[in-house]
């Protein structure tokens, strides 16, 4: 199976990551937009997210997050300057695929906005079909708005920027001269800022607790 690819038509940059089988992700209930955290070995970095832009791609990144997808994945490809790249499962250490290659087991629908891709801009990584994105993602290093309305942004770092500066430094080989040459971690994402308001309605005679 070849990587997919961030096609871009002036850029000598090229992204690896790949979706498989459409499916529909779940719609977050939440009025309030929902944050998480991404724990690295590395440190923390925190995304505040944009429902208002990109509903479903952003409802799609916290499923996988709370299902536990991307805890033990890597940040796999590494562009100082450019963008720090992971969500691939076959980066994970026990992982018999090549890392840029996996996805969740289905694609999602595009949502180009007007949001620009600047510093700490996170956006879905795709391949030349602009509905093929699944589970990898970006983070803007630097501004890269040769991007804006070819990739779907959904959120932008809150707190963490020295930690991307860190992995952004992690020195790399490879053709692309991106491949890290130690292992950046994603120890968890962790889905904060969500309301706990489901089960009062619905189990009026049950103790029961929300989850995050």
């Amino acid at each position: 199976m070849s990587p997919t690819r961030l096609f871009l038509a002036t850029v000598l940059l090229a992204t690896s990551l790949f979706a498989e089988t459409p499916s529909k992700p779940m719609q977050d209930s939440s009025s309030t937009p929902p944050q998480a955290i991404i724990h690295t070995n590395f440190g923390d970095m925190t995304i505040e997210f944009w429902p208002d832009v990109a509903p479903n791609t952003v409802a799609n990144f916290l499923k996988l997050a709370r299902e536990g997808f991307y805890k033990g994945t890597a940040f796999h490809r590494i562009i100082k300057g450019f963008m720090i790249q992971g969500g691939c499962p076959n980066s994970k250490v026990d992982a018999k695929g090549v890392p840029g290659t996996g996805g969740p087991g289905y694609q999602i629908k595009a949502e180009f906005n007007n949001r620009s891709h600047v510093r700490g801009v996170i956006s879905m990584a795709r391949s030349s079909d602009p509905d093929s994105a699944g589970s990898q993602f970006f983070i803007c290093h630097q501004k890269a708005t040769f991007l804006n309305n070819k990739y779907t942004a959904f959120g932008k770092l809150i707190a963490g920027e020295d930690v991307l500066d860190k992995i952004a430094e992690v020195q790399c080989f490879g053709p692309e001269g991106s491949t890290p040459t130690q292992r950046v971690e994603v120890i968890d994402v962790e889905v904060v800022g969500e309301k706990k308001t489901a089960a009062k309605s619905d189990d009026k005679g049950k103790d029961t607790k929300g989850n995050k």
